[in-house]
């Protein structure tokens, strides 16, 4: 079941990038624009019981400074729900990062923010709330995270680490161009200093190995996207 994101922001057109960047890793979205809207959400959620129809939101994506109800106005409303929260602002303050962690928050970002990034702190307090998928599924492919095992139609398939990282990386990013430094970071560390050829290698591995040869496309002067 994909996970239900809201998106409490009253920048449309962010809100827009975000809903988008959100869909396309198959998060499931809802958006409203002030803090009072947003409440509502919440509360309807809360009280309709436990019908398919009423499940909770899985995380909340808050700007700070939304009309009707600020940010942290909300989260102490929200806050005995236990619904992880990641804060955004356009502000830079130490005082409103301090208050917003106090409040509970689970996480902080200024804007304007790098959708890679955004995506990588949603999945970290995911799994700090045991609401990360432990299984990833992609046509015949099935990944066990917790097990780093990666089977094509049932049959096992031994990857080396490196091609294991960098299999979910693409998985997990499904859809999004992601450039050879973003999967040098991602897959190697930003203090990796060997070239950036040996993505292409690891590349071509999991295209040969998982059948991937239509999926994995290269971007040209970028990097590759996995698509379906």
């Amino acid at each position: 079941m994909n996970k239900q994101i809201l998106i409490v922001e009253d920048d449309i057109h962010i809100s827009n990038i975000i809903k988008m960047n959100l869909n396309i890793v198959n998060y499931e979205t809802v958006q409203v624009y002030d803090g009072l809207a947003a409440l509502e959400a919440v509360q309807n959620r809360q009280n309709q019981g436990s019908g398919s129809s009423a499940r909770q939101f899985d995380l909340i994506i808050m700007d700070v400074m939304i009309p009707g109800m600020d940010g942290f106005q909300l989260m102490d409303r929200i806050r005995p729900l236990g619904i992880p929260v990641i804060f955004l602002t356009a502000k830079n303050a130490v005082f409103d990062k301090v208050n917003g962690l106090k409040l509970g928050a689970d996480d902080y970002m200024v804007k304007p923010f790098d959708a890679i990034e955004l995506l990588a702190r949603i999945e970290t307090v995911m799994r700090r709330y045991g609401k990360e998928e432990q299984l990833i599924h992609f046509k015949g492919i099935k990944v066990n995270l917790d097990k780093r095992e990666v089977t094509v139609s049932g049959e096992k398939v031994e990857l080396t680490p490196k091609e294991y990282d960098l299999l979910v990386v693409l998985l997990k990013n499904k859809n999004i161009a992601l450039s050879r430094e973003q999967i040098l970071d991602k897959v190697w560390g930003f203090d990796y200093f060997g070239e950036t050829r040996t993505i292409d290698t690891h590349v071509k591995a999991l295209r040969k190995k998982l059948h991937l040869q239509d999926n994995i496309h290269t971007v040209y002067k970028i990097g590759y996207r996995l698509e379906d």
